[in-house]
């Protein structure tokens, strides 16, 4: 074995979430139409609290985003079209994933109430950087 001896690897196997589902909302004024909700499923925090995993739904509705964090994603089910704001919109369905990274603005809509497995990584703190 080659490298620091000392060094761990870890290894978190995703089962259910430790505690019930966040409920949210986008706030009411990025919603551009319906009445979108969410349900997020955190099964993996990090211990510096920067990497989140676990699995988000939506009802449909379309709203306004803009990421300061780093986001990868794969849909497990429904339909979605992400935009970038002067881009083109992608249309999502079971089995496509992507990336979206910090700057990134832009109109998620949910044409079909959806599920995704994310991974979230936050920014570091400005005294971090």
């Amino acid at each position: 074995m080659t490298g620091n001896p000392d060094a761990a690897m870890r290894l978190h196997r995703l089962g259910a979430a430790a505690e019930p589902p966040e409920e949210s909302a986008p706030r009411p004024d990025r919603v551009i139409e319906g009445s979108p909700s969410f349900r997020t499923h955190v099964h993996y925090e990090a211990p510096d609290g920067r990497l989140f995993a676990g699995v988000w739904e939506a009802t449909p509705g379309a709203w306004r985003v803009a990421y300061e964090e780093w986001e990868w994603c794969r849909l497990r089910s429904g339909r979605c079209v992400v935009t970038p704001d002067g881009g083109e919109p992608t249309t999502l369905g079971p089995g496509d994933a992507m990336v979206l990274e910090p700057g990134f603005t832009g109109v998620w809509s949910v044409i079909e109430p959806c599920a995704k497995d994310f991974v979230v990584m936050l920014p570091p703190e400005a005294d971090e950087a």
